[in-house]
């Protein structure tokens, strides 16, 4: 796996070494109660998801994707506060989290979503790697890719709805990587595209 800890970014087209990655993460110790973690933050259409489905299927870990969490598109930045307060706190503490979906279709909230303690969670999305969040993490990743490639991929996953609020969104992202530092405080660093 080419990732850097706190270092230059690697170079493109390296390839992600799931198992090597996946080794890293057991031999973290858990930072929320008796469970291990794990952050894949970075810009949309990047290849969190795939990355978080990938590190799930070998760790036999749930994923959460703190992108239905979101309450809209302007909803971002109060993400984070929610996702620590109202999921981590109490899967530290040993108790069954109960977290607030956002119903995309309907642009309204939506079901409660039910997280048990286990020895791994990993949270997929833009935001997972913020401040507030940081210290629940057994480990923090950064995925990015050129933004080409990033719209790309979205647009071919969600592009009826994305489409018109890609301006929007991306900017968010900016400022909210920007004020959390979240590339810099990752632990592993990767590229695709």
């Amino acid at each position: 796996m080419h990732f850097s800890a706190h270092g230059p970014e690697p170079p493109p087209g390296a390839r992600i070494r799931y198992d090597e990655l996946a080794s890293t993460i057991r031999a973290r110790q858990p930072a929320c109660g008796s469970t291990t973690v794990v952050a894949v933050d970075g810009p949309s259409g990047s290849g969190k998801s795939d990355l978080a489905d990938r590190l799930a299927k070998r760790l036999d870990a749930q994923v959460l994707r703190v992108d239905e969490l979101v309450a809209g598109w302007h909803g971002l930045a109060a993400m984070p506060p929610v996702v620590a307060r109202d999921l981590l706190a109490p899967l530290a503490t040993g108790e069954v989290a109960a977290v607030r979906s956002w119903n995309w279709v309907d642009d309204r909230p939506g079901e409660l979503v039910d997280v048990r303690p286990g020895p791994f969670l990993v949270l997929d999305g833009c935001g997972s790697g913020s401040r507030v969040i940081r210290p629940y993490l057994g480990l923090l990743v950064w995925i990015d890719a050129p933004e080409g490639v990033r719209r790309a991929r979205a647009m071919a996953r969600d592009g009826d709805v994305y489409e018109p609020w890609w301006d929007v969104w991306a900017a968010q992202e900016r400022h909210l990587f920007a004020t959390e530092q979240t590339m810099a405080a990752a632990d592993v660093r990767l590229r695709s595209g």
